[in-house]
């Protein structure tokens, strides 16, 4: 019974919080687009819920420059001014209210981690993944 309601409550605050911060969305996307940072979202891979692979969507805050080679320059090199801010503010995970409509994350909870980083979990790391990933942390 807890988990359809929780479900209930994620989708309609995700919902409603992406028709109110839409303004602030919007903005965000239109001062990343002005910038350079193309596209201006992005997902990524991280591990969910019972070890499952899923992609978030993030505002992006690096540009895609590459060396001579080809290959992408560090990523101390290719963070914006822009992106520094959105990342210091979290403005930058916003657009997953998405995931969070969709079901991939719940509102609090442990963090999803990068999922390419799944053979490093400790087992305390491995243990979270038992409970549904979220887009706020929870509170220490």
């Amino acid at each position: 019974m807890y988990e359809p309601a929780k479900r209930l409550l994620d989708a309609t605050a995700a919902a409603l919080g992406l028709l109110l911060l839409a303004p602030l969305l919007l903005v965000v996307a239109g001062v990343a687009w002005a910038s350079g940072l193309r596209p201006v979202l992005f997902w990524q891979w991280r591990t969910g819920y019972r070890e499952r692979p899923f992609r978030v969507l993030k505002f992006r805050t690096m540009t895609q420059r590459r060396d001579a080679a080809g290959q992408l320059l560090p990523d101390a090199q290719r963070l914006t001014g822009l992106g520094r801010w959105l990342r210091r503010t979290s403005l930058d995970e916003l657009p997953q209210l998405w995931n969070v409509l969709r079901g991939d994350l719940s509102l609090v909870g442990p963090r999803p981690l990068v999922h390419s980083y799944l053979p490093l979990y400790s087992g305390c790391q491995k243990g979270l993944l038992y409970s549904p990933q979220a887009l706020l942390p929870l509170p220490a």
